[in-house]
């Protein structure tokens, strides 16, 4: 995309973060179990969502062609070295991953106001999160929500690595996490004599 599009994508995704999350809210709530469910922003709430989202986690099967195509993308050095996953989360897993990490960056927001804001990083198109829109602080480091959603969503299958929303919320909200920690300042050259 060029920069120019990414910057509508942006403009899109704030635009309808709003809409998404009270759909997420509605769609929570349809859910036996779960039908006090408040999209409150508070850190909270992240421990009944995070409850309900490995309820709604789904896969489908890549077929022989996505398969051969998921391959031949990977670097030559790797293809024959690295497995490539036989499966893969659906359309609607996708959509509540974005809604989910719409919701958490809102609360990250919320519980942050003077220190987070929503932003884009147009620099490098070599970084992983280049053209996200991700949570940005006093840091170094982005929080890219949508992009831990899905990765959340990926270990409720795998039943690996990190699963807990909340958690990652406390991880990601402590002074010491890169959201908030500023670069390390440049010691300043002495002049040789």
């Amino acid at each position: 995309m060029s920069k120019r599009e990414l910057a509508d994508y942006q403009e899109w995704f704030l635009d309808i973060l709003p809409e998404r999350i009270r759909i997420l809210e509605d769609t929570v709530r349809t859910t036996p179990g779960f039908e006090r469910w408040r999209a409150d922003e508070t850190p909270d709430s992240l421990d009944t969502l995070g409850e309900w989202l490995p309820t709604q986690v789904e896969t489908r099967a890549r077929t022989s062609e996505e398969l051969a195509q998921v391959r031949e993308q990977m670097q030559p050095q790797f293809r024959d070295i690295l497995p490539v996953q036989a499966w893969e989360l659906t359309n609607r897993t996708y959509s509540l991953a974005m809604d989910g990490g719409m919701y958490l960056g809102q609360v990250m927001l919320r519980t942050h106001p003077e220190r987070l804001q929503w932003g884009q990083d147009l620099r490098d198109r070599r970084n992983v999160d280049y053209g996200q829109v991700v949570i940005v602080g006093t840091g170094v480091v982005p929080m890219n929500t949508v992009g831990f959603l899905v990765g959340i969503a990926q270990n409720f299958v795998r039943k690996t690595g990190k699963r807990d929303l909340r958690a990652m919320y406390d991880i990601w909200s402590g002074p010491e996490s890169g959201l908030f920690v500023p670069p390390p300042v440049k010691k300043a050259r002495k002049p040789r004599s």
